[in-house]
């Protein structure tokens, strides 16, 4: 290995190739988020993405899974990058970086922290100084941690991207781009390879690309590969021809078929790319005349507690709990089919790493568990919300209250008697993103985000109007990434404006990290099945901690805690996800798991869980 001095990674626009240390390089890429994944982990998916034949991985790092609130950082436990991508060094594995600021990925408004809304009129994602300021600020505490694992400076890290999909974004700011430019030069020095990521449409190029950046672009086995690089070449006459986004898989949304890629064509197309001489990212292949693409995703994860975005497609479409994406290793970390068509492959390129692939992690079906109600939510906003509610005319929204994510409960009067059903309603786009109302404490049912957006109610002056909000996740992709949450209007009933809120923001997961409700005393509370309410429940595991899947036979939607651990959202009613995944990590072995469910619609009649020892994605199965 050349001593720090001596090491290098160029590009060589004479011969369209990388040079490492001097020397033509290709690298084979598949794309790992380690956010996604518990840290447990992080080594049985890195050594079978390492035995699979990749040289390379890319990885996302979110800022606002680290900056939680201004100024505040988290880079412990789950989240610690240094410690993960020190793990990439040991096991023999390059790195290719993408620290944003933004970075899609699906994630919660595609990484950039909810707390920036604070500011309603700050311009994401350009040169607004606010944005800026922030962005920087932010970098000042990423950069320095990175720049010692720089290839140049003995470490692993090859390339960093700089944004991503920038020409995707209405704002097309090359100032935006070339301000980040400077920053990342000034905290990483002028030698690090850095570069974009872009469709390949002329319109994206074109706004996405930036002199003294490296372009590349993404697209999957279904796409005309000449095409797309004609149109790279356009933009970047020289170099090697890289595909950073290679796709294995697609995602899922809630409420649309589950999503899957056949490993035959998948593996043809990366044939194709290696012939040509390509690098590839499994997300993507990088090539040298094209290099191979480097496979995103290759090893997809889970979506946990509140992470996963959502896309804005003529409608509001809120990603899925898991984030599996048919990749080549499940969402459990278990080596499918496509993973050995993949490395099949790879061994007619180039010699495999000698030894066997580890095998999938065990796991186990711990069957039935029997739950109990409980309290329902509107009876336990004491210690959901122990600071009490926030007085306002109007709706607030939760960037107003300063409420990231999760839940907020909008309690108002009836101020008049309906005797007759009222129409009660919201302005357009208004319910951001689930509405469940009761009046008198009773579920009346659901107003939704691009969907139903009326109730017919009835009662006295007086009656007690509550509405539970739900954030079902920033939009992570698209032209408006300002998606602010709550309710945005005035609801009204027969057109006739309420006022007089009690808003509550809910520190949900505060209470059960802190052993709410297994550590209170049992509330009394109504035995009806409908309508927001917890559920409790424990079981033991027979000695052995084995990831496990949980499926709700007979729940609509909600969120599950084991042990204090958010497993994030379920959604059987809709689908197509029907198991949340468990990792055995979050698993006690003897003494008892404490589950907590917050059911949001109507529970079954007899609540239990069942624990599996597979998943299942498609209500069709």
């Amino acid at each position: 290995q050349a001593s720090p001095s001596a090491r290098s990674f160029q590009l060589d626009y004479e011969h369209n190739c990388f040079r490492k240390d001097g020397a033509p390089f290709r690298y084979i890429s598949g794309s790992i988020h380690y956010a996604r994944v518990p840290r447990p982990a992080w080594r049985d998916r890195l050594l079978k993405m390492y035995m699979s034949g990749l040289s390379t991985v890319q990885v996302y790092v979110p800022w606002n899974y680290h900056e939680t609130l201004p100024g505040v950082y988290d880079f412990t436990g789950n989240r610690d990058v240094e410690a993960f991508l020190d793990l990439t060094a040991e096991l023999g594995l390059l790195v290719i970086l993408r620290p944003g600021p933004y970075i899609c990925a699906e994630w919660e408004m595609g990484g950039l922290p909810a707390w920036l809304l604070w500011k309603p009129d700050m311009t994401l994602r350009t040169s607004d100084p606010a944005y800026l300021a922030a962005v920087d600020s932010w970098l000042h505490v990423l950069l320095p941690k990175i720049r010692p694992r720089l290839y140049q400076q003995g470490g692993n890290i090859i390339s960093v991207q700089v944004e991503n999909e920038y020409g995707s974004y209405y704002a097309c700011d090359y100032g935006y781009l070339r301000h980040l430019l400077g920053s990342f030069r000034a905290l990483l020095g002028s030698e690090v390879l850095l570069f974009t990521t872009d469709s390949a449409g002329a319109q994206e190029l074109r706004c996405g690309t930036l002199q003294g950046l490296y372009a590349t672009v993404d697209f999957g086995p279904g796409s005309n590969v000449t095409e797309a690089f004609g149109a790279l070449r356009r933009v970047e006459p020289k170099g090697p021809l890289v595909n950073s986004e290679y796709y294995t898989g697609w995602l899922d949304y809630w409420g649309e078929a589950h999503a899957s890629t056949s490993a035959a064509w998948v593996a043809r197309g990366l044939e194709d790319m290696l012939q040509l001489g390509a690098s590839i990212n499994m997300q993507v292949v990088s090539w040298q005349r094209a290099l191979p693409p480097g496979v995103y995703m290759f090893h997809g994860g889970t979506n946990f507690a509140y992470w996963s975005g959502a896309d804005y497609k003529d409608k509001y479409k809120p990603v899925t709990t898991s984030y599996d994406y048919d990749a080549p290793l499940s969402e459990a970390g278990d080596p499918t089919e496509k993973l050995f068509a993949i490395r099949t492959v790879i061994s007619k390129f180039q010699p495999l790493p000698v030894g066997p692939m580890p095998p999938a992690t065990p796991k186990y079906a711990y069957g039935w568990v029997a739950l109990q109600k409980y309290a329902d939510l509107l009876d336990v906003l004491d210690v959901l919300c122990p600071s009490g509610p926030i007085q306002s005319q109007f709706p607030l929204t939760f960037e107003a209250l300063k409420q990231a994510y999760g839940f907020m409960v909008y309690h108002t009067q009836l101020p008049w008697d309906v005797p007759d059903p009222a129409t009660l309603g919201a302005p357009p786009h208004s319910i951001c993103d689930r509405g469940y109302v009761m009046l008198q404490k009773e579920y009346q049912g659901t107003l939704e985000r691009d969907g139903q957006t009326t109730l017919h109610v009835t009662g006295r002056a007086g009656d007690t109007l509550d509405i539970l909000l739900e954030n079902m996740g920033r939009i992570s992709f698209g032209a408006n990434t300002s998606d602010f949450k709550g309710l945005l209007g005035n609801l009204s009933l027969n057109s006739r404006p309420l006022s007089n809120w009690q808003i509550y923001p809910l520190a949900i997961d505060t209470a059960v990290q802190q052993g709410w409700p297994q550590a209170a005393l049992p509330k009394s509370s109504s035995a009806r099945r409908v309508g927001p309410a917890f559920y409790t429940g424990t079981f033991e595991t027979p000695g052995i901690a084995w990831d496990t899947f949980v499926k709700f036979p007979g729940w609509s939607k909600g969120l599950l805690w084991i042990n204090g651990f958010n497993l994030g959202r379920y959604w059987s009613r809709r689908g197509p996800q029907q198991t949340l995944f468990v990792p055995g990590s979050v698993l006690h072995v003897g003494r008892p798991n404490n589950i907590t469910v917050l059911e949001l619609e109507e529970a079954p009649p007899t609540p239990l869980l069942l624990f599996l020892d597979q998943p299942l994605y498609n209500r069709t199965l």
